[in-house]
């Protein structure tokens, strides 16, 4: 998750300490008998020329930057509809397009930074449903569902606070059992910190908080060439080729 955000002030109020170590947990597999009942939710910006992936520019052009935007994303909805899942949705920055699939609520983002838009997400999927939440950005196509099983195992198991983070620095998912409204207060989005600060943040709030499996997101065109490696023939990989050379 890569902005700054104005959140409303939490109720936690003592000062910032270091993060415990010690409550968090690295499980790599879901065990048997968890419990499907959660939200899968994406937040994502229509992939509008110029207004998306706009550091792969150059190489790209803002068409091709949006192309490949369009794919990644086309490839990360399949795999939350191929995920079980009580509720399915994509928390929209702008309109829905053909990369959306059937039996997905469509949420309207809110205005500010990117951690006021992450906390209006869960907010509004909490309103409908108590079962947990795990939200995940637009910028990781090589998402399969096992990761995301991963994640919602954590969170029937051994935590009410799950993180992906990113080798950027930042996070590529984050899902909750319950939202504490300052959740993403004062959190840096966009930075080489974002990662370690959200998990500051959630312990400051009482989260017991597991780390799942980290992820290399889409930033750059080096970015998007290592990912395609991973996931060849897919959607994202065929408009990486397409757009971007290979070095060599």
């Amino acid at each position: 998750m890569r902005a700054c955000a104005s959140l409303p002030t939490p109720r936690c109020v003592h000062e910032p300490t270091p993060v415990p170590s010690r409550r968090w947990s690295h499980p790599r597999t879901a065990p048997k008998g968890w419990d499907d009942d959660v939200q899968l939710v994406v937040i994502a910006k229509e992939p509008i020329p110029g207004q998306v992936k706009t550091r792969l520019c150059p190489p790209c052009s803002p068409e091709q930057a949006a192309d490949i935007a369009e794919a990644g994303l086309a490839d990360t909805m399949a795999t939350l509809a191929a995920t079980p899942a009580t509720r399915r949705a994509v928390a929209l920055d702008g309109s829905p397009g053909p990369w959306l699939p059937d039996g997905f609520d469509v949420i309207s983002q809110r205005g500010g930074g990117l951690g006021n838009r992450l906390f209006g997400a869960f907010e509004d999927c909490f309103h409908v449903s108590s079962d947990p939440v795990v939200l995940i950005g637009m910028d990781t196509p090589q998402v399969r569902p096992a990761h995301l099983l991963a994640a919602q195992a954590l969170l029937e198991t051994s935590a009410d606070a799950v993180v992906g983070l990113a080798p950027d620095g930042g996070y590529w998912l984050i899902g909750l059992r319950h939202l504490h409204p300052g959740a993403f207060t004062g959190v840096p989005m966009s930075a080489d910190d974002t990662g370690t600060a959200q998990l500051t943040r959630l312990t400051e709030c009482g989260y017991e908080v597991a780390l799942t499996e980290e992820l290399r997101d889409v930033d750059l065109a080096e970015d998007a060439l290592a990912i395609a490696a991973l996931v060849p023939g897919s959607r994202f990989a065929v408009a990486v080729a397409a757009a971007i050379a290979a070095p060599g």
